[in-house]
């Protein structure tokens, strides 16, 4: 659907990708269509989470819902085309963009916005033996398997060592929303929470290296209280 359908389509903008900065554009040219121009978003997911929430949904204050955007009233809303697919290539020469079930896509301009994956490959064991956060929508998958074998586990009596890497303000609040999911779920199944044991691991000779003194006290203090190591 272009954004004037009484008007010729004079150049090709497609979003790859919906992450926070391609939602800006849609809400941009729901508001200011430009003539002749027909916006496209290629996307894997058509809900995309909002990553300042991620915390918050991981300790069970928000919902599904509540965490994520769904891309295709948005996309209606700037009547823009929406494609749901994985970019495979983007051939430059003839500027044509590649998913694997469907067509090429002709662009005039295309743009970015798939978000971060962190590189693992360098570091021994972490590709089979981890969980990363980021791809979201992946960590979330794997994060409602976590806790089913966590509760599952505990439940018959064993203890359970989930071990979150990363000392920064990401890893403290990861630490301390996953903690208060955990114990919230355990004390309704009156499973003893003392079999959960949580640890935080970094590279540095303190947490929240980036933080002041005071703030790190703060943290030293509530991890203690909440029995994260």
């Amino acid at each position: 659907m272009n954004n004037s359908d009484s008007l010729p389509i004079m150049k090709d903008l497609v979003l790859i990708g919906g992450g926070h900065s391609h939602l800006f554009v849609l809400k941009h040219f729901a508001m200011n269509p430009i003539p002749g121009v027909r916006l496209t978003l290629i996307t894997r997911d058509l809900h995309t989470p909002y990553s300042g929430m991620l915390p918050g949904y991981i300790a069970g204050h928000y919902s599904y819902d509540q965490a994520h955007i769904d891309l295709r009233p948005l996309a209606q809303f700037a009547k823009a085309r929406i494609f749901h697919e994985e970019v495979s290539a983007i051939h430059l020469d003839d500027k044509k963009i590649i998913c694997p079930d469907r067509p090429p896509i002709h662009y005039d301009i295309a743009s970015i916005n798939i978000g971060s994956t962190p590189s693992t490959l360098h570091i021994p064991g972490a590709k089979q033996f981890t969980i990363p956060v980021k791809p979201i929508n992946y960590f979330l998958s794997k994060w409602d398997l976590l806790i089913n074998e966590i509760t599952s586990t505990l439940d018959h009596k064993q203890s359970f060592s989930l071990s979150i890497v990363g000392g920064g303000a990401g890893g403290i609040e990861m630490a301390l929303a996953a903690e208060y999911r955990l114990h919230h779920l355990l004390t309704l199944k009156n499973i003893d929470t003392n079999k959960l044991k949580i640890n935080l691991y970094c590279d540095t000779a303190t947490i929240l290296p980036s933080h002041n003194s005071q703030a790190r006290e703060i943290f030293y203090r509530v991890l203690n209280e909440r029995n994260i190591n």
